[in-house]
């Protein structure tokens, strides 16, 4: 026959400190199924077209009528050997790079290297360095990128010997500042605080042991 059971369930504060740290456990498990990296994806795509990153998308379906491109970036983090990021897309000259990103970014002496370096390549060169840059492999660091650089001069002109280097190390830099990004906003999306506010905010219970309820 059927039994009416009464469980008596509990807020995130009303749990002792061992079930409140396995309900914390419940909330971490589940962070992957949510985009928590879209404003560390948005900040990245405005610093790469200050610089002259045209990052690559792909489309996919969505639930509305239309579909919705996603930016090529990549990551596997945060914890063992081979973690990393890596990103696709085209590089060209981008006018005033130093400057705007010292606009944008003033206090990011990281990214303001690598906008001089790439800079600095193109002057030498003129201004006429691409680079194509794909995704290779199964893993996602730097050095998965592979990074291709011509220079279109008109007159057939060679870059110079320490162009396809500079340029290759300085995107190759962007992906780990990239990953530096990625990292330090999982760090802080799972501390304490923020996961008991978010339990909080979306009126999770508990039961007396820390197992989710409701």
């Amino acid at each position: 026959m059927p039994e009416i059971l009464s469980v008596t369930v509990y807020q995130i504060d009303e749990l002792s400190a061992a079930a409140r740290e396995k309900a914390r456990c419940w909330y971490r498990d589940t962070l992957d199924a949510f985009p928590w990296w879209d404003a560390v994806y948005e900040d990245f795509l405005r610093i790469c077209a200050v610089i002259g990153v045209d990052v690559a998308t792909v489309s996919r379906r969505s639930t509305g009528p239309s579909s919705v491109c996603d930016p090529c970036i990549y990551f596997r983090g945060f914890s063992s050997q081979g973690d990393g990021a890596s990103f696709e897309g085209v590089y060209k000259y981008a006018p005033r790079a130093s400057h705007k990103i010292r606009q944008y970014a003033p206090q990011d002496e990281a990214l303001h290297a690598i906008a001089d370096q790439l800079t600095a390549l193109q002057r030498w060169n003129f201004y006429q360095l691409t680079a194509r840059i794909t995704q290779r492999g199964l893993y996602y660091h730097e050095y998965t990128m592979r990074i291709d650089v011509s220079r279109d001069s008109p007159s057939d002109q060679d870059m110079t010997a320490d162009a396809e280097e500079g340029v290759t190390e300085a995107l190759r830099d962007l992906a780990r500042w990239l990953y530096r990004s990625l990292e330090r906003e999982w760090d802080y999306q799972t501390t304490d605080g923020v996961i008991d506010d978010a339990i909080r905010a979306n009126r999770y219970t508990f039961t007396v042991g820390g197992d989710r309820f409701s």
